[in-house]
């Protein structure tokens, strides 16, 4: 259980022998990287270090754009801990829900073609696309797709891709049908992936090309985003891609797998560089236009993708520290988000993968861009150097955002730990299943996941989600009838209650789920779930 751990900084353990030569060679190439750092950003190498080791970070990679121009790209630390590559500005990673802005401008380019328009409903390009709500489903648009007010809550559906699971495209968006709709539609802002699976059919049923070619044609060559890959899956032979790193069981970090969403690409399977992304930037910022001063899509398109289309409740900051990046307004446009900072409009937008996590900022009226990579599972890492970054090139004030984001993550870690003290409080230790263990065992299934196997072996129970490898896991008794399913796989941070709730014959009726921890990533969507037995 999360438990207030000192955090063992794991940098200080990466430097054999063999390495230290590779690291001084690093450390010419960033000398060198040092001497061209513009004047605001001079503290930045200070400030990333600091990061890195604050976070347990093994690397991270930053560009920033301005006035049409890269005024930085480059990397610090190493791609994989235990070994000796270095992050440079060409390292590829997983950029994940960054990708959704490529989405948003695939569909917005067929709409500039006459091909589609962003009002038409769904269902006039995917006769078989289905809401769990025949009025929804009716009345879904394109642009609803990209906006997070569909009615689905947070999360909705995604274990039906993450982690990776043997669906398909297809099989996935034919799944949307049965996952629930907990919102009105179009009432409020709520994060979802699976609409992106949906928006990716109707970019290849409109086009007539596969989502990768589309990408690659339409948007990569023409950038000049020569690194970028479709997926982990497109990776290529002499590719530099950085490995991603978990806190396994939140305290010990360790290299992870590489994920592939090839199944929902559209709402996050991208590889890319800041180099790349430097280039990305500088054409958003340009209003659509190439480098060659051709466009790639209109001016009128990209204020269509950054109007807001369903606002946010903007929070008060989890720290008094984080005060002056509150924002006066928030919401959420067509694949980007959209708030404010210091006086200027900021369009943004951050990706979550299994070990990477990232942050591209752009600030319009100043022509200004910054995007951090980083191959580590910290939020706050990225946070904090994009906003010294904001600070250095708008003449801010400064601002210790490092120190103030790690006070956020003692306090999330502090509400976690508190939350796990509840449960222990409320649990009854002597209390015993009604069952004996293998009339838990079975089948069940979830109208829109499929089927969840229990089986009693060896004395113990064991879980396995039909379609999704990595959910495997011993059950162990926690009170009544409510076990917490312990999952072999520890990189994923994501125990859960399994509560099975019986008929009066004594009969396991259904079987419910949630996330142990409030630090568990909102895609487990555990809750979501309705477990029933496939036979009486």
């Amino acid at each position: 259980m999360p438990a207030s751990i000192p955090r063992e900084n794991a940098l200080n353990k990466w430097l054999g022998s063999g390495l230290v030569l590779a690291m001084g060679v690093a450390a010419q190439v960033a000398d060198a990287q040092e001497a061209a750092m513009p004047v605001e950003l001079q503290q930045l190498d200070a400030t990333v270090e600091r990061v890195r080791q604050q976070f347990d970070v093994p690397g991270v990679a930053v560009a920033v754009v301005k006035d049409g121009k890269v005024v930085l790209e480059r990397g610090w630390g190493l791609r994989e801990i235990g070994r000796p590559e270095p992050v440079q500005a060409d390292t590829l990673f997983a950029i994940a829900s960054n990708t959704k802005a490529f989405t948003a401008t695939s569909l917005n380019l067929l709409a500039e073609e006459g091909r589609l328009k962003m009002s038409d409903r769904v269902v006039d390009h995917l006769p078989g696309f289905r809401m769990s709500d025949p009025y929804v489903t009716g009345e879904m648009r394109i642009r609803d797709l990209l906006s997070h007010r569909s009615g689905l809550s947070l999360g909705a559906g995604d274990l039906l891709f993450w982690p990776t699971t043997t669906y398909s495209n297809a099989e996935v968006v034919a799944r949307l049908a049965h996952v629930p709709l907990k919102n009105g539609f179009r009432d409020r802002y709520a994060y979802d992936n699976i609409l992106y699976a949906v928006a990716q059919q109707v970019i290849e049923k409109v086009s007539g090309l596969s989502y990768a070619d589309f990408l690659q044609q339409r948007i990569f060559d023409k950038v000049g985003m020569a690194g970028t890959r479709y997926n982990a899956d497109h990776l290529k032979p002499g590719d530099k891609a950085a490995i991603g790193h978990a806190k396994f069981d939140f305290k010990d970090l360790r290299p992870v797998a590489p994920l592939t969403w090839s199944n929902n690409a559209g709402a996050g399977g991208l590889y890319s560089s800041v180099h790349d992304l430097a280039l990305w930037m500088n054409v958003q910022l340009a209003g659509g236009r190439l480098a060659d001063g051709s466009p790639l899509f209109s001016e009128k398109t990209q204020q269509q993708m950054w109007q807001m289309q369903i606002p946010q409740v903007v929070a008060a900051p989890s720290v008094p520290e984080l005060a002056p990046a509150r924002p006066n307004f928030a919401g959420y446009g067509e694949g980007w988000s959209l708030s404010d900072y210091r006086g200027q409009k900021l369009v943004w937008h951050t990706g979550g993968w299994p070990g990477q996590v990232s942050r591209l900022t752009l600030v319009p009226d100043q022509k200004l861009g910054v995007v951090v990579l980083t191959n580590q599972e910290s939020g706050a890492a990225f946070n904090a150097i994009t906003m010294s970054v904001l600070d250095a090139m708008l003449g801010a004030p400064a601002h210790d955002w490092v120190a103030a984001y790690a006070a956020s993550v003692a306090k999330a870690q502090d509400n976690a730990d508190e939350g796990w003290q509840k449960h222990v409080a409320a649990r009854d230790a002597r209390s015993r299943p009604s069952l004996p263990l293998s009339g838990y065992a079975g089948t069940y299934r979830d109208a829109w996941y499929g089927d969840v196997y229990l089986e009693h072996q060896g004395g113990a129970l064991r879980l396995r989600f039909g379609a999704t490898a990595d959910l495997v896991g011993r059950l162990e008794h926690w009170q009544h009838d409510t076990f917490i399913v312990r999952w072999d796989n520890r990189s994923l941070n994501a125990d859960a209650f399994v509560n099975f709730n019986l008929d009066p014959d004594g009969r396991v009726r259904e079987v419910r789920m949630q996330a142990v921890s409030s630090l568990t990533d909102f895609s487990f969507d555990f809750q979501d779930l309705l477990l029933v037995p496939t036979t009486p």
